[in-house]
């Protein structure tokens, strides 16, 4: 499977050139350009040891170096180069390094796409020129690139940090970067690359991303996004990082409408980008985190350990107070605490003092200020209980010499977390910087240490272990969640489905030829047509204008319920009445006449073609609620029964479907094939597709069933 996924990848093949260079241009290198110096002062710092060459049109002595008039003056093989010239010299610059031979590039210059209209087209030629001659292309408008494990600093500004470690950061921002890696380092979190994507004319996060995944220097991957671009190698990338067990912490701002043209549907105004997104992550096993702390809090436990998926949380401390704030904060964020088993307590006594309690979370008294050792003792019996997953030691960690007690305390630690299999991580109580004493103690005593507070601790925690839940599933089922599958192919129809289906019946008509349960009904075109159908079902019924240009029927009066049969003829008349007086040049197919369904579980089963994702399903309560209480899951199609039954599982209406305060029990299983059918009806339905909406699909005890359906096309594909 691994093979399979990596071969349908490469985009971010051939990149070593780039991110691994020998040797490098400094192309626009100046004594009087603060971004040149800062440049060349960077390979220095970090110690590159290839070729570093500057170049300038005037010759001459350039920090230092002896400066080539041109890429092509050089007369050795470059590996890279960095642009800093102004924009207007940009295109001979480029021409020169691309006649050089010159096969990667970093651009400095701004003044492209984020000037408008203009800039747009001059970055579009760039880009132009960039893939018809295979060059790789980072920028422009961007800082650079570190590569921290082999010493590579194309990089313009003052290093934010010079620990070198497991993780790699790619950010569309430069600046945003580079605070990011700066707290990074004063966490005592190393990185293995730091990559700044600009505008992404030519490379972009993904393609990063993809590059990253197979790099074994780096063991997590952080993202910092503005936008999303080339979503299908950014999904196919975190697929194959699920599958080698790389986590990817993601960071993204902005939310917006998908677009206008879909706000007629329900689906369409409860569906913005930064939801879909948010799907997309929890459907790829990506972490999303909402701000900087919490990235480098979680990238930071997990460079240092690997949670087991689905254990439960074993903590202790020193204090009363912070066990009951660690057991607060742990229900709040859905880690469940492991109940001690009998001998775990039995053990907890003979060590502990005749006050204290066995309990999880722990709290081992101040009787460890007299006996330092009551800590690794506590930490062997809780290691040892077969119901704790990860064990938690909440202590701050000496910035200072001069603490004995407290370097006796990490001492304990350190001993009792290498005499344990049970994974475990040392979490500071408040957010701690980690200084060189710091560093050489945890170094010493081997211990894992997260200096990032117990809030932002404990969030890792929970994000981590959901992680790993969703990597042991890939490796279960033997693919990632959102391995592609096979798209339905559309329907062969005679006219195009875009013609066909315009109204509510034709809508679940073709639900039903995909396997989708759908009410009966008939087409009425007169009042007794409508009367003789409505006697061929038992019961009241609900009548509907059936039209494929009026989208809400109860609007205009073109919807009736609890009709008796004896009734239908009348109720027909008055809503071809109501319905005139509203829409008088709306085409009229005749009213639709169905047996009256309820007492069941209205949902909401809606797909909605977002411009960067594709078709995404969305599923909440149907009716009004969903739009007033937006308790919508998302997830991108196609979609498996698993990922469906999941979605159900994260409403906060989950239990409507288990039979709540006396409703009925929903078959959970046969929903989410229904579901799923929905879903790949939408894919068969092509291109033109911007909407499809059943509101509701009615689940009872006994049966499921869509009781109305709405399509929207494309602008210019409805006739």
């Amino acid at each position: 499977m691994n093979a399979r996924l990596k071969e349908q990848a490469g985009s971010g093949a051939g990149l070593d050139g780039l991110l691994r260079a020998r040797s490098i241009a400094l192309v626009g290198a100046s004594e009087r350009s603060a971004w040149s110096s800062g440049a060349f002062a960077n390979f220095g710092q970090l110690g590159f040891d290839g070729r570093l060459h500057v170049v300038n049109p005037k010759g001459g002595r350039i920090h230092g170096l002896s400066a080539a008039k041109s890429c092509r003056a050089i007369g050795q093989q470059v590996d890279a180069a960095l642009l800093m010239v102004p924009t207007h010299a940009i295109a001979e610059a480029f021409d020169d390094m691309r006649a050089a031979g010159v096969c990667n590039a970093v651009i400095l210059t701004s003044g492209f796409a984020e000037m408008g209209t203009d800039g747009k087209q001059h970055q579009a030629e760039l880009a132009a020129q960039a893939r018809r001659h295979h060059i790789n292309l980072l920028g422009p408008n961007c800082l650079g690139f570190i590569n921290y494990v082999e010493r590579v600093p194309l990089w313009t500004i003052n290093l934010p940090t010079r620990l070198a470690g497991n993780v790699a950061l790619v950010s569309q921002s430069g600046a945003t970067a580079s605070y990011i890696a700066g707290l990074a380092g004063r966490q005592g979190m190393g990185l293995s690359y730091l990559v700044s994507t600009g505008n992404e004319a030519d490379l972009n996060v993904a393609r990063v991303l993809d590059y990253l995944v197979d790099d074994p220097a780096t063991q997590v991957i952080c993202l910092f996004l503005e936008t999303t671009r080339d979503t299908a190698t950014l999904a196919l990338a975190a697929q194959r990082a699920l599958a080698v067990g790389k986590p990817i912490i993601a960071l993204k701002i902005g939310s917006s409408a998908v677009t206008a043209k879909v706000a007629q549907a329900h689906t369409g105004s409860l569906v913005g980008d930064d939801r879909v997104f948010d799907g997309a992550c929890r459907q790829l096993g990506i972490i999303r985190v909402a701000s900087v702390d919490d990235m480098v809090a979680t990238a930071g436990l997990l460079a240092r350990l690997r949670p087991r998926a689905g254990g439960r949380l074993g903590a202790l401390a020193i204090s009363g107070g912070i066990c009951e704030v660690t057991a607060d904060r742990a229900d709040a964020l859905g880690l469940e605490l492991a109940e001690l088993a009998p001998a775990t307590q039995a053990a907890l006594r003979q060590v502990m003092p005749s006050f204290g309690t066995p309990h999880n979370p722990l709290d081992i008294t101040g009787a460890a200020i007299l006996e330092p050792a009551l800590f690794a003792h506590s930490i062997r019996a809780l290691g040892a209980d077969p119901g704790i997953g990860l064990l938690t030691c909440l202590y701050d960690v000496p910035t200072t010499a001069h603490h004995a007690f407290g370097e006796q305390v990490v001492a304990q630690i350190g001993l009792a977390f290498s005499s344990i299999d049970t994974p475990a991580v040392l979490l500071s109580v408040t957010p701690q910087q980690m200084t060189e004493h710091t560093r050489h103690l945890i170094g010493t005593h081997k211990l894992n240490y997260l200096p990032a507070g117990l809030d932002r601790g404990l969030a890792a925690v929970a994000r981590s272990q959901w992680w790993a839940v969703q990597r042991d599933l890939a490796a279960t089922n033997g693919r990632s969640p959102q391995q592609p599958q096979p798209q339905p192919q559309p329907v062969a129809s005679s006219p195009p489905l875009p013609l066909l289906l315009q109204s509510e019946r034709q809508v679940l008509d073709f639900l039903a030829s995909r396997g989708v349960p759908v009410v009966p009904a008939h087409i009425a075109t007169d009042a007794a047509q409508a009367e003789s159908f409505a006697h061929q079902f038992n019961g009241p019924l609900a009548m509907k204008i059936a039209s494929p240009d009026i989208t809400h029927k109860s609007d205009v009066g073109g919807v009736r319920l609890q009709v008796s049969a004896n009734d239908a003829g009348r109720v027909y008349r008055q809503i071809r009445t109501d319905v005139a007086s509203h829409c008088p040049d709306a085409r009229i197919d005749g009213v639709i006449v169905s047996p009256m369904r309820e007492h069941g579980v209205e949902l909401l089963v809606g797909i909605v073609r977002d411009p960067q994702w594709g078709l995404v399903l969305a599923i909440g309560l149907g009716g009004i609620w969903g739009e007033l209480l937006k308790d919508i899951s998302l997830r991108l199609l196609p979609v498996t029964p698993d990922q469906v039954l999941t979605m159900l599982d994260e409403l906060r209406a989950t239990r409507l479907l288990d039979g709540y305060r006396g409703g009925p029990r929903i078959d959970r299983q046969q929903l989410a094939q229904v579901i799923v059918r929905i879903g790949d009806a939408a894919l068969a339905l092509g291109p033109e597709l911007a909407s499809l909406e059943i509101n509701p699909l009615l689940a009872t005890a006994t049966h499921i069933e869509a009781l109305d359906g709405l399509v929207l096309w494309n602008e210019g594909a409805r006739p």
